[in-house]
């Protein structure tokens, strides 16, 4: 077996009798005898029903974690599929709930995440599988009927080391429906594919992620320093060694927004904070979508402090954001409740300057922690 260190995983190769071992990089140890990677992708491209592992971190998903293994479980692959369900700290009946599904189907386990972070979870589950193909599902994500099916064809259609689609958010109640319009729109996210749809193609990074086992085990698994955007850090290590990161508007995860106001500012706030980190982390990856709300933040603040000792010209600055907000919520409410609609406009600006202040805020000592865990991408 290959080990990755403390921050790594035990890869899934089965090894064989009088396998021996040797160093590999980031301290990895790689059984010799071991089935080769080759093997993995000959799997994938030749076999059209490879077997799958389904990962899911999971921590408080009480509410949608028996609904999202429905959804894998009647998924219409027909290859052999296994659930694996890493348990962080959950304070719900998160916990209760993943040992009934343990105890109802065979192909779902459990194993232990005691950090409850998301990157330690992902490892933990990727340990515990043994399929070629891995697929990454969060407890409140729904995957569409054929998701597996189709990635698996993807896989080798296009030789990609992960595919990906739509994150397609969906809300049970008036302010959750107003978060999922905020976040499938344009004046939401900008023009990120994988929320807003688009055609199939190369990207930078793709949502949730169907990978070749081969390419986790190739790059040592999720870097768990990052608490958030360990997705967008794997996806660049893949990207680096030559890989494929592929986009196709045929995958669809219905996604669940988060419940309250405060839920979705903490969301957020943690993305743009995390997105500064991986700016200084990696250089050169940061874009102007990423810009826009910590600019907008400070264009209102500034704005507000002129209005309020200088001049009244200043309040024009926040007064035609909150129209453009306004504006850009009648087409993206479009067929909701007038419930829905009205809190449209709160739902972006609580996404735009949580964002923007949580990448204003982003202490540099983080990004230097997390530099000291850098790993660099380790070609194929």
């Amino acid at each position: 077996m290959e080990t990755i260190g403390q921050r790594g995983f035990t890869l899934g190769i089965p090894e064989r009798a009088g396998a021996t071992t040797r160093r590999g990089p980031f301290g990895t140890t790689r059984a010799r005898g071991a089935l080769p990677r080759s093997r993995y992708r000959e799997a994938v491209s030749s076999d059209p029903t490879p077997a799958v592992s389904v990962i899911m971190p999971v921590l408080n998903e009480e509410r949608h974690l028996r609904e999202a293994v429905r959804h894998i479980l009647q998924q219409d692959h027909p290859g052999e599929l296994e659930v694996v369900i890493a348990l962080g700290p959950s304070e719900d009946r998160t916990d209760e709930i993943a040992a009934e599904l343990v105890s109802e189907d065979p192909r779902v386990r459990t194993v232990p995440n005691p950090t409850g972070r998301t990157p330690a979870g992902l490892n933990a589950a990727i340990r515990a599988s043994r399929h070629p193909v891995v697929v990454r599902v969060d407890g409140h994500g729904m995957l569409s009927p054929g998701y597996i099916r189709t990635a698996v064809r993807l896989l080798a259609e296009t030789g990609a080391a992960n595919v990906g689609g739509i994150m397609h958010a969906e809300g049970e109640n008036a302010w959750e429906q107003a978060v999922a319009a905020a976040m499938t729109s344009r004046i939401g996210v900008g023009n990120a594919a994988f929320h807003t749809g688009g055609e199939a193609g190369a990207a930078d990074t793709v949502y949730l992620g169907v990978f070749r086992r081969e390419v986790l085990e190739q790059q040592g698994g999720y870097n768990e320093e990052f608490i958030r955007a360990q997705d967008w850090e794997l996806n660049f290590r893949i990207r680096q060694a030559g890989g494929l990161i592929w986009f196709s508007p045929e995958l669809l995860v219905s996604y669940r927004p988060r419940p309250s106001v405060r839920a979705l500012a903490k969301q957020y706030r943690n993305y743009g904070r995390w997105r500064h980190v991986v700016a200084r982390y990696h250089s050169g990856s940061i874009n102007p979508r990423y810009l826009a709300p910590p600019a907008a933040l400070l264009a209102i603040a500034a704005g507000t402090v002129v209005g309020a000792l200088l001049t009244p010209w200043g309040f024009v600055v926040p007064a035609g954001y909150l129209a453009a907000i306004t504006s850009g919520s009648v087409p993206a409410g479009r067929g909701l409740p007038l419930s829905a609609r009205l809190r449209i406009p709160v739902a972006l600006a609580t996404m735009h300057m949580a964002w923007g202040w949580g990448f204003l805020t982003s202490p540099r000592k983080l990004a230097e922690q997390v530099r000291a865990s850098r790993r660099e991408a380790v070609p194929s």
